[in-house]
């Protein structure tokens, strides 16, 4: 993958500003996009676009394939008939800095039920575009929509403890709870019909900007999961749906204990049976959603961490080789080309860089963790080099400008590092390492947006393995400086993000 030097944004479509409790695909994305281009940015960085489930990470979805209904813009089913005004003026009456996902669920979800009623009631399940999006997109869809019609039969249980027969999808089953189930099914499709037609809408907005979207492919899916339920002889669950063995990391300076993160393994030599058949179809969906994919914890695909399934930590597993270059070589075959991003943090090996190198993918800088004696000096950005991603953070850490005021009052000398390194003395120093991250000879430099904004920890995206408050955080435009455009559109022309074009380049000689 060749990516030429350009600067972007992290910012997940919920952050978006709005008036209905959480961020959607309506006109705020395209204001968005708007802000991204007069900023001089290329890249937008969304991080993944699946239905959530508890907890409310996009790391743990009900679908590796689906798209979130929440982020449904009101709006958009108002232009298309399908909801009145009055349904739209008011919006949710919530604190617009934060997502409370459970009132936003029960709000948008009696929107969403109007909306589907007039879908039926226009005979707009029989149109050519619907009909064409549930064939293009069958091979997930069907299984997805009875997944999502099943659990809310059950009350929202894990497919685990519903009826036998379609938990473990017995001879006969899946046509008679389709049957049963029909309206819910289909209005489950209709969701996805609208998530796709809205976000490949904006994604088209985007790209005539010559803007990029970079999406996020998890390496693992969640338990609880239409993939899961629908191809358990794939995953490392037995017969009866327990699981034999899950994921996670070992112990390690920061998390004693390790870390358990109860996704079920994939059963590589199942997959190997068809060529990785499953891995051509996500990916393949990926490459609809998005111009680059980011693939989180790609060490995984070089050797993984292997748990029993009734541990309590992750203390005691065993790391187990994984088929990369099989896997790599079988996408790359199929797709000819495969823009793909490495996340390669944390412990990783001489085979990880190897694997990494072999099909070029470009890993990641975090300069969070470059400052300071104790730290990792291979994140400076002196030791960067030309393929490779720039961030000041990532989701999973605390804002630069958090970050920083909180070492400034530590007995580490990650501040005074810092400040000798960047020559920098003011109070200010999250610009400044922002402006490193631009400086930097890496192709691609990407800002969290709380950073742009130069926000404290109270807008931190996610504490890793913790639960509750995570993923809620939002934006309003009257955060945003008037002169912050001016100031990254001057950074992007003085670090050349994207390079002038030959043809713009002028030589001025004296005759």
């Amino acid at each position: 993958m060749k990516i030429e030097r350009s600067a972007g944004v992290i910012l997940h479509p919920t952050s978006l500003p709005g008036k209905y409790g959480i961020g959607d695909l309506g006109n705020e994305a395209y204001n968005f996009v708007n802000f991204l281009e007069v900023c001089g940015q290329r890249l937008w960085q969304v991080l993944p676009l699946g239905p959530t489930g508890y907890g409310d990470s996009p790391y743990q979805c009900l679908s590796a394939f689906a798209g979130n209904s929440l982020l449904i813009s009101p709006m958009k089913l108002y232009e298309k008939k399908l909801l009145d005004y009055n349904d739209v003026e008011l919006g949710l009456d919530c604190d617009p800095r934060r997502v409370d996902f459970g009132m936003v669920y029960e709000f948008k979800k009696k929107l969403h039920r109007k909306a589907f009623e007039n879908f039926k009631k226009q005979d707009l399940h029989q149109s050519f575009d619907f009909k064409k999006f549930e064939e293009e997109n069958s091979y997930w869809l069907e299984d997805y929509a009875l997944f999502m019609a099943c659990k809310e039969y059950h009350n929202g249980k894990l497919w685990t403890e519903w009826e036998e027969e379609i938990a473990f999808r017995k001879k006969g089953s899946i046509e008679k709870w389709k049957k049963n189930l029909s309206d819910e099914v289909l209005y489950h499709k209709f969701l996805q019909f609208e998530f796709f037609s809205e976000w490949l809408e904006l994604k088209n907005y985007a790209n005539k900007k010559e803007i990029k979207i970079i999406g996020d492919m998890p390496i693992y899916v969640s338990y609880d999961s239409a993939d899961v339920w629908a191809n358990k002889e794939l995953f490392t669950v037995d017969e009866k749906g327990k699981l034999e063995f899950v994921a996670g990391v070992p112990p390690d300076y920061f998390s004693p204990t390790g870390q358990l993160w109860g996704n079920p393994l994939y059963k590589w030599d199942e997959m190997k049976k068809d060529k990785f058949a499953w891995w051509k179809k996500r990916t393949a969906a990926l490459l609809k959603l998005f111009d680059i994919i980011r693939i989180d914890h790609f060490r995984g695909f070089e050797a993984y961490y292997k748990i029993l399934g009734d541990a309590k930590t992750a203390e005691h597993g065993e790391w187990v080789k994984a088929p990369g270059e099989e896997l790599f070589d079988e996408l790359l075959n199929h797709f000819k080309e495969l823009p793909f991003i490495a996340e390669d943090l944390g412990v990783i090996t001489k085979e990880v860089e190897r694997l990494r190198d072999k099909y070029g993918f470009p890993g990641m800088k975090i300069l969070q963790f470059a400052f300071g004696e104790k730290m990792e000096k291979k994140f400076l950005p002196h030791n960067h080099i030309q393929n490779c991603v720039v961030h000041t953070g990532s989701h999973d850490n605390d804002t630069t400008r958090g970050y920083f005021e909180k070492a400034r009052h530590s007995d580490d000398d990650i501040y005074e590092f810092a400040q000798e390194y960047l020559r920098y003395y003011g109070d200010n120093i999250a610009q400044e390492v922002i402006r490193a991250a631009y400086a930097s000879v890496a192709n691609m430099a990407i800002i969290p947006m709380q950073d742009m904004l130069n926000l404290g920890s109270e807008a931190r995206m996610n504490f890793p393995g913790t639960m509750g408050s995570n993923w809620s955080w939002r934006f309003e435009w009257k955060q945003v400086p008037p002169d912050l455009p001016i100031r990254y559109k001057r950074w992007c022309e003085l670090y050349e993000r994207p390079p002038k074009k030959r043809e713009e380049i002028t030589i001025e000689t004296k005759g």
